[in-house]
């Protein structure tokens, strides 16, 4: 899992930062990418990464201002063109099929694909194979929500020395035993995979908020998380403007993820008032709390081991 950020900015676009929109690639495990809002231009700034439009057929919408779902039109119909032909879902807050629907329809744009939709609501969870996604709603001026992506533990290793040990030697029915409860020998012998594998290991957990005021009550949905992605619009000494215009600090992200107990911590939804050179500044109030923070950058990467 990687998570690659398309754009970090707040509010507006900046020299600096593109608005929102971050991608969880997940081609190793699904073949596919996740899409985590989907602001102007979202799909210029996927030419400049390794992304193929036609691997993401999930599209996650936090809330339905402007800079989160202005690039949803037109990252919509070049994915026609680029070979995109798979359904893709959009899951987002009421308005979102409107708002699509509208903007595909005023400007006579069909789809060489299926598109879906799903409205979500607080405490719904979407699952497939791998993965289920824990909704949360959040405390912004619109409707707004918070995504927990948990993947599903991974069964542990077989104990080959173990296998070994009972006379059962390297072959074709190392790989019987792993994705069955109980194998048969050719000798009559019962294998029982819980005797002979080892612990599971634990599925990869990502929080993803949106826009939103800080509040405890959001510490079970980004607990133990392996990376929580949190907006920090403002920095510490902008709190009362923060909550007045129902966004989060750089000390008050970094609370949640220390409460949260969650490994890594990283900040985008910049506002466009601070410049490049005060970015550090950002972190180290961040890290002062939490020191395993990072920043995000237009273009920056982070692998999810």
């Amino acid at each position: 899992m990687e998570l690659i950020f398309l754009g970090t900015g707040a509010g507006v676009p900046s020299k600096q930062r593109n608005v929102s929109s971050v991608a969880l690639s997940m081609l190793q495990e699904l073949n596919s990418v996740w899409l985590f809002d989907c602001g102007e231009a979202t799909q210029h700034q996927i030419l400049h990464t390794s992304i193929k439009p036609r691997k993401i057929n999930k599209i996650f919408i936090t809330h339905l201002h402007g800079d989160h779902i202005f690039g949803l039109p037109g990252f919509l119909s070049s994915r026609s063109f680029q070979g995109g032909e798979d359904p893709l879902t959009i899951y987002g807050p009421k308005g979102i099929q409107q708002f699509v629907e509208t903007s595909l329809g005023v400007s006579d744009t069909h789809l060489n694909y299926s598109l879906l939709f799903v409205e979500i609501e607080n405490n719904m969870v979407v699952k497939d194979s791998h993965f289920s996604v824990h909704i949360q709603a959040l405390d912004h001026a619109i409707p707004s929500f918070g995504f927990r992506i948990m993947e599903q533990d991974k069964p542990g290793e077989l104990l080959v020395n173990k296998l070994k040990d009972i006379g059962i030697k390297p072959g074709p029915i190392y790989k019987q035993i792993k994705e069955n409860e109980v194998v048969v020998t050719e000798a009559g012998r019962k294998i029982y995979r819980k005797d002979v594998i080892g612990q599971d290991k634990k599925g990869r957990v990502v929080a993803i908020l949106g826009d939103t005021r800080y509040s405890t009550n959001y510490i079970s949905l980004v607990k133990d998380a392996d990376v929580l992605v949190h907006e920090a619009t403002f920095s510490h000494d902008k709190s009362i403007l923060a909550k007045r215009y129902f966004h989060s600090t750089t000390t008050q992200a970094a609370e949640l993820a220390k409460k949260g107990n969650c490994k890594r911590l990283i900040l985008t939804h910049i506002s466009s008032r601070y410049q490049k050179e005060e970015n550090e500044q950002l972190l180290q109030e961040a890290q002062m709390i939490f020191p395993h923070t990072e920043i995000a950058y237009d273009f920056s990467s982070f692998l999810i081991n």
